[in-house]
């Protein structure tokens, strides 16, 4: 089938990667000159696990290609998959001007029947503005669908979660795209998994009750961290009992900085202003948002604890992405850590395998090192901002001898306080009692 992906983003390389894997023939398009030169050349902007070979696969087996052509592959397309991105806007809302420009061009330049998919999060409502701009803008009258197919694809896990996904959800409000978008996923379509068919609304609706489900999870555990600390219980532990109860499950219990990202911290706002524009109250979804906000500046709060006085002091970060196998700073915790840092007068050392590049996009007046522990050397504290498995297995020994003081700010729980104290670390955890 011959598909195209406009938006050349995380969501449309990864998911024009893998439908072309699937053996169509897909065209990624961007309005970024320089960036398509790069994916010509074989070089992808972001770091993904997995995708620069199955790309590199691809185009060498003329599957697919990159193009800043929008009008060549809305013409020789069956499928348009909308990949832009729809970030926050000046009230928190979903920025829908880049949806709205694809949706346009796709009304010039459109030669017959095509099924336009939303892969974009966006609010409920936005397929029928696609409908609306595709419409206004064609020369004759040309029938199309909109149909809307959320992504599930998680940083780090995204070509397992495409390939072998936990559901795959499409919206469609007319029968006549639902037979070719089921052909299109029914390679990664399991028994137990089968394909998901709504009416376009709710399938706009399930990704964001979807996203504010697992950053309430979050939020929710780390309200629970604050009392445990008071009572003298651990978290994780607490966390491994309430996850053996099936009905709730062990996944996104994990108490720590707060959560990050491109989807969770935008959605959970957008979803808030969706409701406050249709006069819902979102008590708790505000309060989701509040938390999170709150748990980043407890990492400073707690290194206060161990270090009273910050000004004059340098401080080793550990991680910088806001989740590990990614390079993704989009609304990390360590920007508001590193910048309430610089704020109370300390010098920032920093580390991630991965984020360097663009940590250095976003935080200024930062050393950053090429080795978890050179970075450590001359410094007063150790904070440890994401959970990289290379920090776990490190020589305890050696941390403790290059700290000039053995303190320890664990952000996301990697390590056991009990241990940590007895090989003499000042240690403090997240909601470890």
């Amino acid at each position: 089938m011959n598909i195209s992906c406009i938006g050349c983003g995380y969501v449309g390389l990864v998911v024009g990667t893998c439908l072309a894997d699937l053996g169509n023939e897909v065209v990624c398009v961007d309005i970024d000159s320089k960036k398509i030169a790069k994916l010509k050349r074989g070089a992808i902007p972001i770091y993904e696990p997995g995708l620069q070979d199955m790309l590199h696969r691809n185009v060498k087996e003329k599957r697919l290609s990159f193009s800043t052509d929008m009008k060549m592959a809305i013409k020789s397309s069956q499928v348009i998959f909308i990949t832009v991105g729809t970030p926050p806007g000046q009230n928190q809302e979903a920025d829908l001007s880049s949806v709205k420009k694809v949706a346009q061009e796709i009304g010039r330049h459109m030669n017959g029947y095509k099924i336009i998919v939303n892969k974009s999060t966006v609010p409920v409502g936005t397929a029928t503005e696609v409908a609306r701009n595709v419409k206004k803008y064609q020369k004759r009258p040309i029938e199309f669908d909109v149909v809307s197919n959320p992504e599930f694809l998680r940083e780090g896990e995204a070509i397992k979660d495409f390939t072998n996904p936990d559901r795959v959800v499409i919206g469609v409000d007319s029968p006549r795209p639902r037979p070719i978008m089921g052909s299109i996923y029914k390679g990664v379509a399991r028994a137990d998994r089968p394909i998901l068919f709504t009416n376009v609304r709710t399938a706009e609706m399930i990704k964001y009750a979807s996203n504010a489900m697992l950053a309430t999870r979050i939020s929710f555990m780390n309200e629970l961290a604050a009392l445990c600390e008071k009572v003298g219980a651990d978290i994780k532990e607490v966390a491994v009992g309430m996850g053996l109860d099936d009905r709730i499950g062990p996944r996104f219990l994990q108490a720590g900085a707060g959560y990050g990202g491109s989807c969770l911290p935008k959605d959970v706002k957008a979803l808030a202003q969706i409701m406050k524009q249709h006069k819902v109250h979102s008590k708790i979804i505000d309060a989701v948002d509040d938390v999170n906000r709150w748990q980043r500046r407890l990492v400073v709060r707690k290194l206060k604890r161990l270090l009273p006085e910050i000004k004059g002091k340098t401080i080793a970060v550990w991680g910088l992405a806001y989740k590990p196998k990614t390079d993704d700073m989009r609304e990390a915790p360590s920007i508001t850590v590193v910048e309430e840092l610089q704020k109370l007068g300390a010098k920032i050392h920093a580390f991630d395998p991965e984020a360097e590049h663009q940590a250095k996009k976003i935080l200024k007046g930062v050393k950053y090192f090429a080795d978890p522990y050179k970075v450590l050397a001359g410094c007063h504290a150790l904070v440890i901002l994401t959970e990289w498995n290379e920090f776990r297995e490190l020589d305890k020994e050696k941390i403790k001898r290059l700290l000039v003081i053995p303190n320890v700010v664990d952000g996301r729980n990697i390590y056991d306080p009990d241990e940590m104290k007895k090989n003499g670390f000042n240690y403090q955890g997240i909601g470890r009692g």
